[in-house]
């Protein structure tokens, strides 16, 4: 059994990666500031409340539970909020990996992988996107992810660490038996705003381009179920824990659900027929992102276990019947 420190351990990825690794026999300690996180949400492990630009707040808790490795979650996230405010982005999620893997320097931590993102890749050349894609973010979200990666890269070099890049494409879905699940202010993420709508959260569901290059004119993304997300986390753990090498790697089900297929699986699960509208296109989507998981299934042994409805149907039963009651 390893000690895990999970920076972000309190919020969507990282509880469900809190309750993979505790599954797994590992000891879990969640890290978080609670700025987007839920104390609640921490139930395998204890909580230590505290930001990652706190290096003196760090260096406590390394003190306290000694862990062999981190995984680092913790991060602002919203792609349009980090246009209109990139002084903060750079601040929370640049500075605040320095000032840890700082810590783990001083510690003698060795193990670290991170929560990284298919948005360092940019708008995609080819599909679907393998890790040799070239990575030109075209947003400050993408750039603070990449600057992290290149960063810890050239520690590793420096200093004999050992990372696991792991890039996530459209995380979605919820463990509503755990009572945890996605919850974000603002949301911005298409099934929750979907499913809101069947709940009379908000007026309508917008679909925003119906003209591009797919196969039915809508966007098409790659939705990984986010405890098939975990799981891949707990693989990378034990990877570099057991002496395997660095690597960056992409997480999706290789297969992207268009927006009209989207709603097409609410339909089947709920029952219920989601109100949409056509809308203009907006600036800066792409009309497909799909990952190319081949490395990930190489080199961890990881294979998504959920496809799109089972992803609906967790996400409904947590957003109709769940959240409400864990988060009031």
């Amino acid at each position: 059994m390893a000690t895990i420190l999970v920076t972000g351990g309190a919020g969507y990825v990282g509880a469900h990666c809190c309750l993979a690794l505790s599954r797994a026999g590992h000891k879990v300690v969640a890290y978080d500031n609670l700025y987007n996180g839920h104390e609640n949400f921490v139930k395998w492990g204890p909580f230590e409340r505290g930001d990652i630009r706190d290096k003196e707040r760090l260096n406590a808790v390394f003190a306290a539970h000694a862990p062999d490795a981190v995984l680092h979650c913790a991060a602002l996230i919203e792609v349009g909020e980090s246009v209109k405010f990139p002084d903060r982005f750079y601040d929370n999620n640049v500075t605040g990996a320095l000032v840890l893997l700082d810590v783990m320097r001083e510690r003698g931590v060795k193990t670290f992988v991170f929560s990284s993102t298919c948005a360092t890749y940019g708008e995609p050349l080819r599909l679907p996107m393998n890790e040799t894609h070239p990575q030109a973010p075209v947003s400050p979200y993408g750039w603070t992810k990449l600057m992290i990666e290149q960063a810890s890269r050239d520690i590793a070099g420096a200093y004999g660490l050992k990372f696991a890049h792991l890039r996530y494409f459209n995380a979605a879905g919820a463990s509503p038996a755990e009572g945890i699940g996605e919850k974000h202010d603002p949301e911005t993420h298409a099934i929750p705003l979907a499913l809101f709508t069947l709940l009379g959260r908000r007026d309508g569901f917008k679909i925003f381009g119906d003209d591009y290059d797919t196969r039915d004119g809508t966007c098409l993304r790659d939705y990984v179920h986010v405890l098939d997300l975990a799981d891949a986390h707990v693989r990378a753990i034990e990877r570099l824990l057991g002496g395997g090498a660095s690597l960056a790697a992409n997480l999706g089900t290789g297969d992207g659900v268009t927006v009209k297929e989207l709603l097409a699986s609410i339909q089947r699960v709920t029952g219920r027929t989601v109100p949409a509208t056509p809308a203009a296109r907006r600036p800066g989507d792409a009309p497909a992102l799909v990952a190319d998981n081949a490395l990930a299934r190489r080199e961890l042994g990881w294979t998504p276990q959920r496809g799109i409805d089972a992803v609906i149907a967790d996400a409904w039963t947590w957003h109709s019947e769940i959240e409400g009651t864990v988060l009031g």
